[in-house]
């Protein structure tokens, strides 16, 4: 399954010029890469304009995720939608959505954990309901959301469901991007899944961003890094066979004792 991840620089309160960008990387990429799966980051069609989200977010998930499935359909390709800044029932929201290549929303995810360093829970809601698995051709994955990678419950609770492969979409800070890049492999090893995470670039408000978008393989190895500051797209393909594998030679599955824990 190959996969096209975009670290992307946001252009902060322009949903619209944010989606051209997008529509003009999927045109460009599949084209040159062809893909089977886009990734794009958290909050990429507004960046973190908290206080004006009345002003920029999506309401239900629109438009946005009508211009996924449509993006997806003409291209024939999965896309892990990043997350939107999304107004419902009257409160706002950091909701990801996943649409598959005929243009069907297959998941949608309100992150949970908000983040207090960069103020998101005092304008936005947490999700309430719990993360769970979807599937794209048979393959069993997961979601999560930027500040969600330090809650390893998370990415444990996804693999102990069977997810081959956990997506990060993330807008995280540079000051913190050895945790970035730490917290991740640790999710790669200790799960013994593919880990494809994409964090934008660029700076808002005072807030520079410290991309460095990484695809890993469960034995905790890079197969590609992002820079820290350039908008780039990273390619590889995932060779989701060697999953089985490795959870079979090192069986931490079976070896686990949760009524010790």
């Amino acid at each position: 399954m190959k996969y096209a991840v975009y670290q992307m620089d946001i252009i902060a309160g322009n949903p619209k010029k944010n989606r051209e960008k997008v529509n003009n990387w999927a045109k460009e990429t599949m084209a040159n890469e062809k893909p089977d799966v886009l990734v794009l980051p958290e909050m990429w069609t507004t960046a973190f304009t908290l206080p004006e989200l009345d002003e920029f977010a999506d309401v239900n998930g629109e438009p946005t995720t009508s211009f996924l499935q449509e993006l997806a359909k003409k291209h024939h390709v999965h896309i892990i939608g990043g997350s939107i800044a999304n107004k419902k029932d009257g409160k706002f929201y950091n909701t990801s959505v996943v649409v598959d290549r005929k243009g069907s929303i297959v998941y949608t995810y309100d992150k949970i954990h908000l983040v207090p360093m960069l103020h998101e829970h005092k304008y936005l809601t947490g999700g309430t309901e719990k993360v769970r698995t979807f599937e794209l051709e048979g393959v069993k994955m997961g979601v999560i959301i930027c500040y969600d990678l330090r809650f390893p419950e998370l990415a444990r609770k996804l693999a102990l469901e069977g997810v081959q492969v956990l997506h990060i979409v993330a807008e995280w800070p540079a000051p913190r991007k050895d945790h970035w890049r730490h917290l991740q492999l640790a999710r790669a090893i200790e799960n013994q899944m593919f880990v494809v995470s994409c964090n934008r670039v660029g700076s808002y408000d005072g807030e520079d961003f410290a991309g460095t978008s990484m695809i890993i393989d469960p034995w905790g190895t890079p197969l590609e890094i992002g820079s820290d500051s350039k908008e780039e797209t990273l390619s590889t393909t995932l060779s989701l066979d060697i999953v089985p594998k490795i959870r079979k030679d090192v069986p931490i599955f079976s070896s686990r004792v949760p009524e010790l824990y």
